[in-house]
């Protein structure tokens, strides 16, 4: 397993991670991912560590607590093996205090984590979504209070916009709190508004990206395909509308291209579609989640080989998309283009 330093931070992560949004399986949305018990996930958590995948990724909203405590089950007795990842501010319940990242939310929050995980400290804690109600240096007096009381390693955010993240380490960079190391973002092959501005932003800055959904809501399985229904089986049927939209045309040109390569590469079109990222600036780590041990280990096969810079060209054209201003003039006129060189490019190392 190749390992990457988080962003610019101290902490080395491997290059896939898994996520536990399978365990626990509660709710409409949660329990459509899947439904693994205490049992399979410690499985699960063993094949990961057999590999090198030494980082679980979860949440207090994944069926509403329950994949932290399954998680926290499958981990235990060798929690020095494992690198712990949480994420808290969604909403928890209907109360006034149920969700938001406030100071009293984030150490509710955090002890809360920290019962169901069964650990007295997490390797790295995110705030899941930008609360706009509380001012940022009450959320970063805070984080930098659990720090120091050792119940926290490192902090980072999720889905957050640019202006958001920006303003956030300023504002930490001023009052000397701690900044955050990796923003969790969706990145696909079918979702690339990331490249945008929070890549050019993480690479400035320092922030590794730490990538969810790589597969695009699970549409790049290779079970989707041109002309035909979406299949019986598929999760998509009760869980297309949480998640990212994509059109249809779009898709299946992006499908093509990736059978494409996966015929010449011998490998399947998930597998080809994790190892085109596992190449792009600022990604530290891909998030890679399995209902069973199949699933788990067709995904660890993405590891230890690399696309021909002609395939990776032909996956970025197929995926291409325009983009929205004030970016469009930088990717099509050259005056533009000639005071800031594309990022993105193939060939280009990871942060």
């Amino acid at each position: 397993m190749e390992y990457r330093q988080l962003g610019t931070s101290g902490l080395k992560v491997p290059a896939l991670s898994f996520g536990a949004g399978t365990f626990g399986g509660r709710g409409p949305l949660f329990g459509a991912w899947g439904t693994t018990d205490a049992q399979e996930a410690r499985r699960l958590v063993d094949i990961c560590l057999e590999v090198g995948i030494t980082m679980f990724d979860t949440a207090d909203v994944y069926s509403a607590g329950a994949s932290e405590e399954v998680l926290g089950q499958a981990v235990k007795g060798r929690r020095d093996e494992v690198l712990l990842s949480t994420k808290a501010g969604l909403p928890m319940g209907d109360g006034p205090g149920d969700s938001g990242t406030s100071r009293s939310r984030l150490i509710r929050a955090t002890e809360d984590a920290l019962r169901r995980l069964g650990t007295d400290y997490i390797d790295f804690f995110q705030l899941h979504a930008f609360d706009a109600a509380t001012p940022v240096e009450e959320v970063l007096s805070t984080l930098d209070q659990l720090v120091r009381a050792g119940k926290i390693r490192y902090v980072g955010v999720s889905n957050f916009a640019g202006w958001q993240l920006m303003k956030s380490l300023s504002a930490a960079e001023k009052q000397g709190f701690p900044r955050y190391v990796a923003h969790q973002v969706y990145y696909s092959l079918i979702g690339r508004d990331y490249e945008w501005e929070l890549m050019p932003l993480g690479h400035d800055q320092g922030v590794g990206a730490m990538v969810w959904s790589p597969l695009g809501w699970g549409r790049l399985t290779g079970k989707l395909r041109r002309g035909r229904p979406l299949p019986p089986q598929s999760r998509l049927h009760r869980t297309a509308d949480y998640g990212p939209p994509v059109e249809e045309g779009h898709l299946y040109d992006v499908v093509d291209a990736l059978d494409e390569v996966a015929r010449e590469t011998g490998r399947s079109i998930p597998q080809v579609a994790l190892n085109w990222l596992l190449a792009r600036p600022t990604v530290s780590s891909v998030i890679v989640g399995a209902r069973d041990e199949a699933q788990l280990r067709q995904n660890i096969g993405a590891i230890g080989w690399t696309l021909t810079p002609e395939q990776t060209a032909r996956l970025d054209a197929a995926s291409h998309r325009p983009a929205p201003y004030p970016y469009f003039p930088y990717e099509r006129q050259e005056g533009f283009a000639r005071l800031n060189p594309p990022l993105v490019r193939p060939g280009t190392p990871a942060l």
